[in-house]
């Protein structure tokens, strides 16, 4: 039988029955240990790669979980190229995040928060002294120091005054009255992890590297977007931003321009479509930059482009790449462009030279996430050529690595004191075809860490999110739970997902979910199944946000799970699309229509068409203040099961937003609940009730 524990930090509307593991000190003696549910709170990652100017040096930030404050918690790192002497550099309680090196080496500026709201500071590398350099009442992002060394720029939000639309008498002095009303005009008003929003605008700022008042460049009630990237003169910066009249209802639309230090705005590009992410040339007579196309449809492919700096001459360096860029970097002679790429489920490091030749110079970059095996990971690349980045593995999460010359060395190694002594599931590669058209999928499976062969198994089928987005070979802390459990956790990326090719990623425009994607995942399943180490009939499934709604979708379409969790699912469309933060491009991109035009594809792609053939004991699970996926989604859910007598929970985590997994006990309480629902319905259990 197998055992799960149950970490509750949100509120289980049925009593769920479930027990701890209890791991038998001979067995962790024998290095039989497996992977616990508080070891969420040991585990580190390394993030935001920073190589100096002469490649000897990388910061990062190290970030790991507090137990006592239940956050993510950013310090700042050294490592050496050679893989030695490891040291902090900004290290505490506090965060310190987004380490940039002055153009010289000899300084960093990074933000924090250690004195109360974030802030820019910069560090002295020879002395070791720090400078608070800014007073902001505002959060700076996408810093980019100025070539001289002398100006550090910066993108934050700039409130706008809100003028009161009713006239409402004063209260007399001491009076108790309820709240002021909220009016609200913004077309985007609120948004997921932020709440409801003052009106704001992000633009471009500079404050002298040595401290002084922050100066705003940029104007007008648009928002301007970081990466910024300067001239080689130090005087004007290159952005991207939407500053049509009508940029509210405009989706995948911006422009790249330049502005001087004295405000002067330069338009650049004007063609339809975004143009993001500019990367001046040393010399500056180019720019690089990523460029996709708005056609209208819910998935595009990003290509990397380059351009002559006054906007003329453009041409595609990545015209045979069948896969979206983003990311990219000037070489320090202005040769050629490197990027990140995703292919297959796994990131990369592009670099094309000008004349369109493309080669890969890093691979196995990721880590960078540990609730879900997402692809992920970052890179910074040295005025000598030697890359930094977030090195992966299926069993550990990103650590340091340099690409030098050919060669790769790790350079950290975070996690050893933690999973050193633990066995994890090993991650295996599946490749099969749908049922539906024969078209390849590729998918991966976790085994338990004890697995023979020779036994039978339960199987966890794990949708991924997106739906335009890709599972890889990575580490894993929610997959990993799974596992220590007793399951082989199979996960696919099915049609539709990204890091396949435009073709690929279109084959589910106006069809998501539907019976295609449906026939990807149980095509794995059975095939999963043929391995021969399958219980058939202990088949479960799970998924979040996209992957919630396949998760509902697929319950309406089969009975062959014996349960199901769908975490922070979309059940009916009409009403998601008009209540999700979202909905500008969810409409514009995923429909053919609005849901007063096209009500009946709106019904068509939505679970609750389904429920009345739902005989799956199915969890809801979804934050209180999600604002992307609505708990009201899933409330309509829980109420047709409950009207139709099918066993069902709504879990109702507090304060969470979409992102359930970012506070750690979060993390914990959503596997630990999925785990307590499949145990509930497992063989075992159902034999004993009968008893």
């Amino acid at each position: 039988m197998r055992l799960s524990g149950l970490f509750c930090c949100s509120t289980l509307l049925l009593s769920l029955s479930a027990h701890a593991q209890v791991q038998p000190a001979d067995d962790a003696q024998l290095g039989n240990r497996f992977l616990q549910p508080a070891d969420v709170f040991n585990i580190e990652y390394a993030s935001d790669v920073q190589i100096s100017p002469d490649g000897d040096t990388v910061a990062y930030a190290r970030r790991s979980n507090d137990i006592m404050t239940d956050k993510t918690r950013s310090n700042i790192w050294l490592v050496d190229a050679d893989g030695d002497d490891h040291r902090p550099l900004l290290s505490g309680r506090a965060d310190y995040t987004l380490p940039r090196w002055s153009p010289d080496g000899e300084r960093i500026a990074y933000i924090s928060s250690v004195e109360g709201s974030p802030q820019l500071y910069v560090k002295w590398m020879s002395s070791g002294d720090s400078a608070l350099i800014t007073n902001l009442t505002e959060a700076p992002s996408d810093l980019a120091w100025s070539p001289d060394g002398r100006l550090i720029a910066f993108v934050m939000n700039d409130k706008k005054d809100k003028k009161p639309f009713a006239k409402i008498p004063k209260k007399p002095e001491g009076a108790d009255w309820a709240e002021p009303f909220n009016y609200i005009e913004e077309m985007r008003y609120r948004f997921d992890g932020e709440g409801y929003l003052d009106p704001a605008y992000a633009h471009i700022f500079v404050v002298p590297a040595d401290g002084g008042s922050a100066k705003r460049l940029t104007n007008g009630d648009f928002n301007h977007q970081g990466p910024l990237s300067w001239t080689p003169d130090s005087k004007s910066i290159v952005f991207s931003a939407n500053r049509n009249p009508e940029w509210e209802l405009q989706t995948v639309e911006a422009d790249i321009y330049s502005v001087s230090l004295e405000g002067a705005l330069n338009r650049i590009t004007s063609k339809p479509g975004a143009e993001s992410e500019p990367a001046v040339s040393p010399s500056g007579n180019q720019i690089a930059y990523v460029g996709a196309d708005n056609n209208g449809l819910a998935f595009r492919t990003a290509r990397l482009f380059v351009m002559d700096s006054d906007g003329g001459e453009v041409r595609s360096l990545t015209p045979n790449l069948d896969r979206s860029v983003e990311s990219p970097v000037w070489d320090a002679a202005g040769r050629g462009v490197y990027y990140l790429y995703d292919d297959r489920g796994e990131r990369k490091v592009g670099y094309a030279r000008l004349n369109g030749q493309n080669q890969t110079v890093a691979e196995n970059l990721g880590g960078a996430t540990l609730g879900r095996p997402y692809v992920s990971g970052d890179f910074s690349v040295s005025g000598n050529g030697v890359i930094a980045y977030t090195k992966g593995a299926p069993d550990r999460p990103a650590d340091v690595a340099l690409k030098a010359r050919g060669n790769v060395r790790q350079l950290t190694t975070l996690n050893e004191d933690a999973l050193g002594d633990t066995d994890l599931g090993a991650v295996h590669e599946i490749i099969y075809e749908s049922s539906l058209d024969g078209v390849e999928i590729q998918g991966w499976y976790v085994t338990p860490p004890d697995f023979d062969p020779a036994k039978k198994y339960p199987l966890i089928l794990e949708i991924h999110g997106g739906p335009h987005a890709a599972y890889g070979p990575n580490f894993s802390l929610e997959v990993q739970r799974y596992a220590a459990e007793g399951y082989v956790v199979f996960y696919d990326n099915h049609r539709g997902s990204s890091s396949y090719g435009e073709e690929f990623g279109l084959l589910l425009q106006h069809k998501y979910p539907s019976r295609d994607d449906f026939a990807d995942h149980m095509s794995g399943v059975d095939a999963m199944i043929a391995k021969g180490f399958i219980a058939e009939n202990e088949l479960y499934v799970t998924g979040g946000s996209a992957g919630g709604v396949s998760t509902a979708y697929l319950v309406g379409l089969t009975d062959r799970f014996r349960a199901a969790v769908a975490a922070k699912p979309i059940i009916n469309w009409t009403s998601k699309v008009l209540t999700g933060d979202i909905y500008v491009y969810q409409i514009t991109h995923q429909f053919p229509g609005a849901p007063w035009e096209e009500f009946e594809h709106y019904w068509e792609r939505s679970p609750l068409s389904l429920v009345g053939n739902v005989s799956t004991p199915t969890m809801l699970l979804t934050g209180e203040e999600d604002y992307r996926t609505p708990i009201s989604e899933s409330e309509q859910f829980y109420q047709a099961l409950k009207l139709r007598g099918v066993d069902t929970a709504l879990v109702r985590v507090p304060g969470s937003s979409h992102g359930i997994a970012g506070r750690p006990s979060r993390l914990i309480g959503k596997v630990e609940h999925i785990l307590g629902w499949f145990e509930r319905y497992s063989p075992q259990n159902a034999s004993s009730a009968e008893e």
